[in-house]
């Protein structure tokens, strides 16, 4: 039995693991539906900053339960339009919610830390900011009906992964953005 030199045991791992999942160790490139997808998820999470100003502003509570329950409404009657499962689509939205609340209770952490929110310029909430809300979450759901195919293929968590990085601007905002994305991919469902 010929005898081969030994290895390194990283190397020979490095090397184990090159060969026997050589298909899997090179993930194929992340689908054209998911940037677009992100992107909209992201300017919702900055459209939740200016939602923590106005509420700084006035004093009203980050929850909003009759808010949410008519955007979650609105949602599902969209999901039936584009011939989406609505309790998907529920979810989709919850998570865009949780990550829109997390980004305002994690602004207010720090305007109270601070003692001050930032002197910019407030956009109406009812006027302004939440029908840029409706139409991106509109957007949203074109955009995810387009992605739907993807959502179960293997390599989906690793493209999320990766076009979610090059959004984050800082810490809440990545955690704000793992959660807006926790329900896209769906491997082993």
């Amino acid at each position: 039995m010929p005898r081969f030199p030994r290895l390194p045991n990283c190397l020979a791992c490095a090397l184990f693991g090159l060969f026997a999942g050589g298909a899997q160790a090179i993930a194929s490139p992340a689908p054209d539906a998911l940037q677009p997808l992100l992107a909209t998820m992201d300017q919702r999470l900055y459209l939740s900053e200016l939602v923590a100003l106005t509420k700084w502003d006035t004093g009203k509570p980050i929850q909003d339960s009759a808010r949410e329950a008519q955007v979650i409404a609105s949602a599902r009657a969209q999901a039936a339009q584009r011939k989406l499962d609505p309790d998907e689509v529920t979810d989709l939205i919850a998570a865009q919610i949780e990550a829109s609340k997390l980004v305002q209770y994690g602004r207010f952490a720090q305007w109270q830390a601070a003692r001050k929110a930032p002197d910019t310029p407030r956009p109406d909430l009812n006027k302004e900011i939440r029908p840029k809300l409706d139409a991106l979450q509109n957007q949203l759901l074109k955009q995810y009906a387009a992605f739907q195919p993807y959502r179960k293929d293997p390599n989906c968590p690793q493209w999320l992964a990766t076009e979610r990085s090059a959004l984050i601007k800082d810490y809440l905002h990545g955690q704000a953005m793992i959660r807006a994305t926790g329900e896209l991919c769906i491997v082993g469902r």
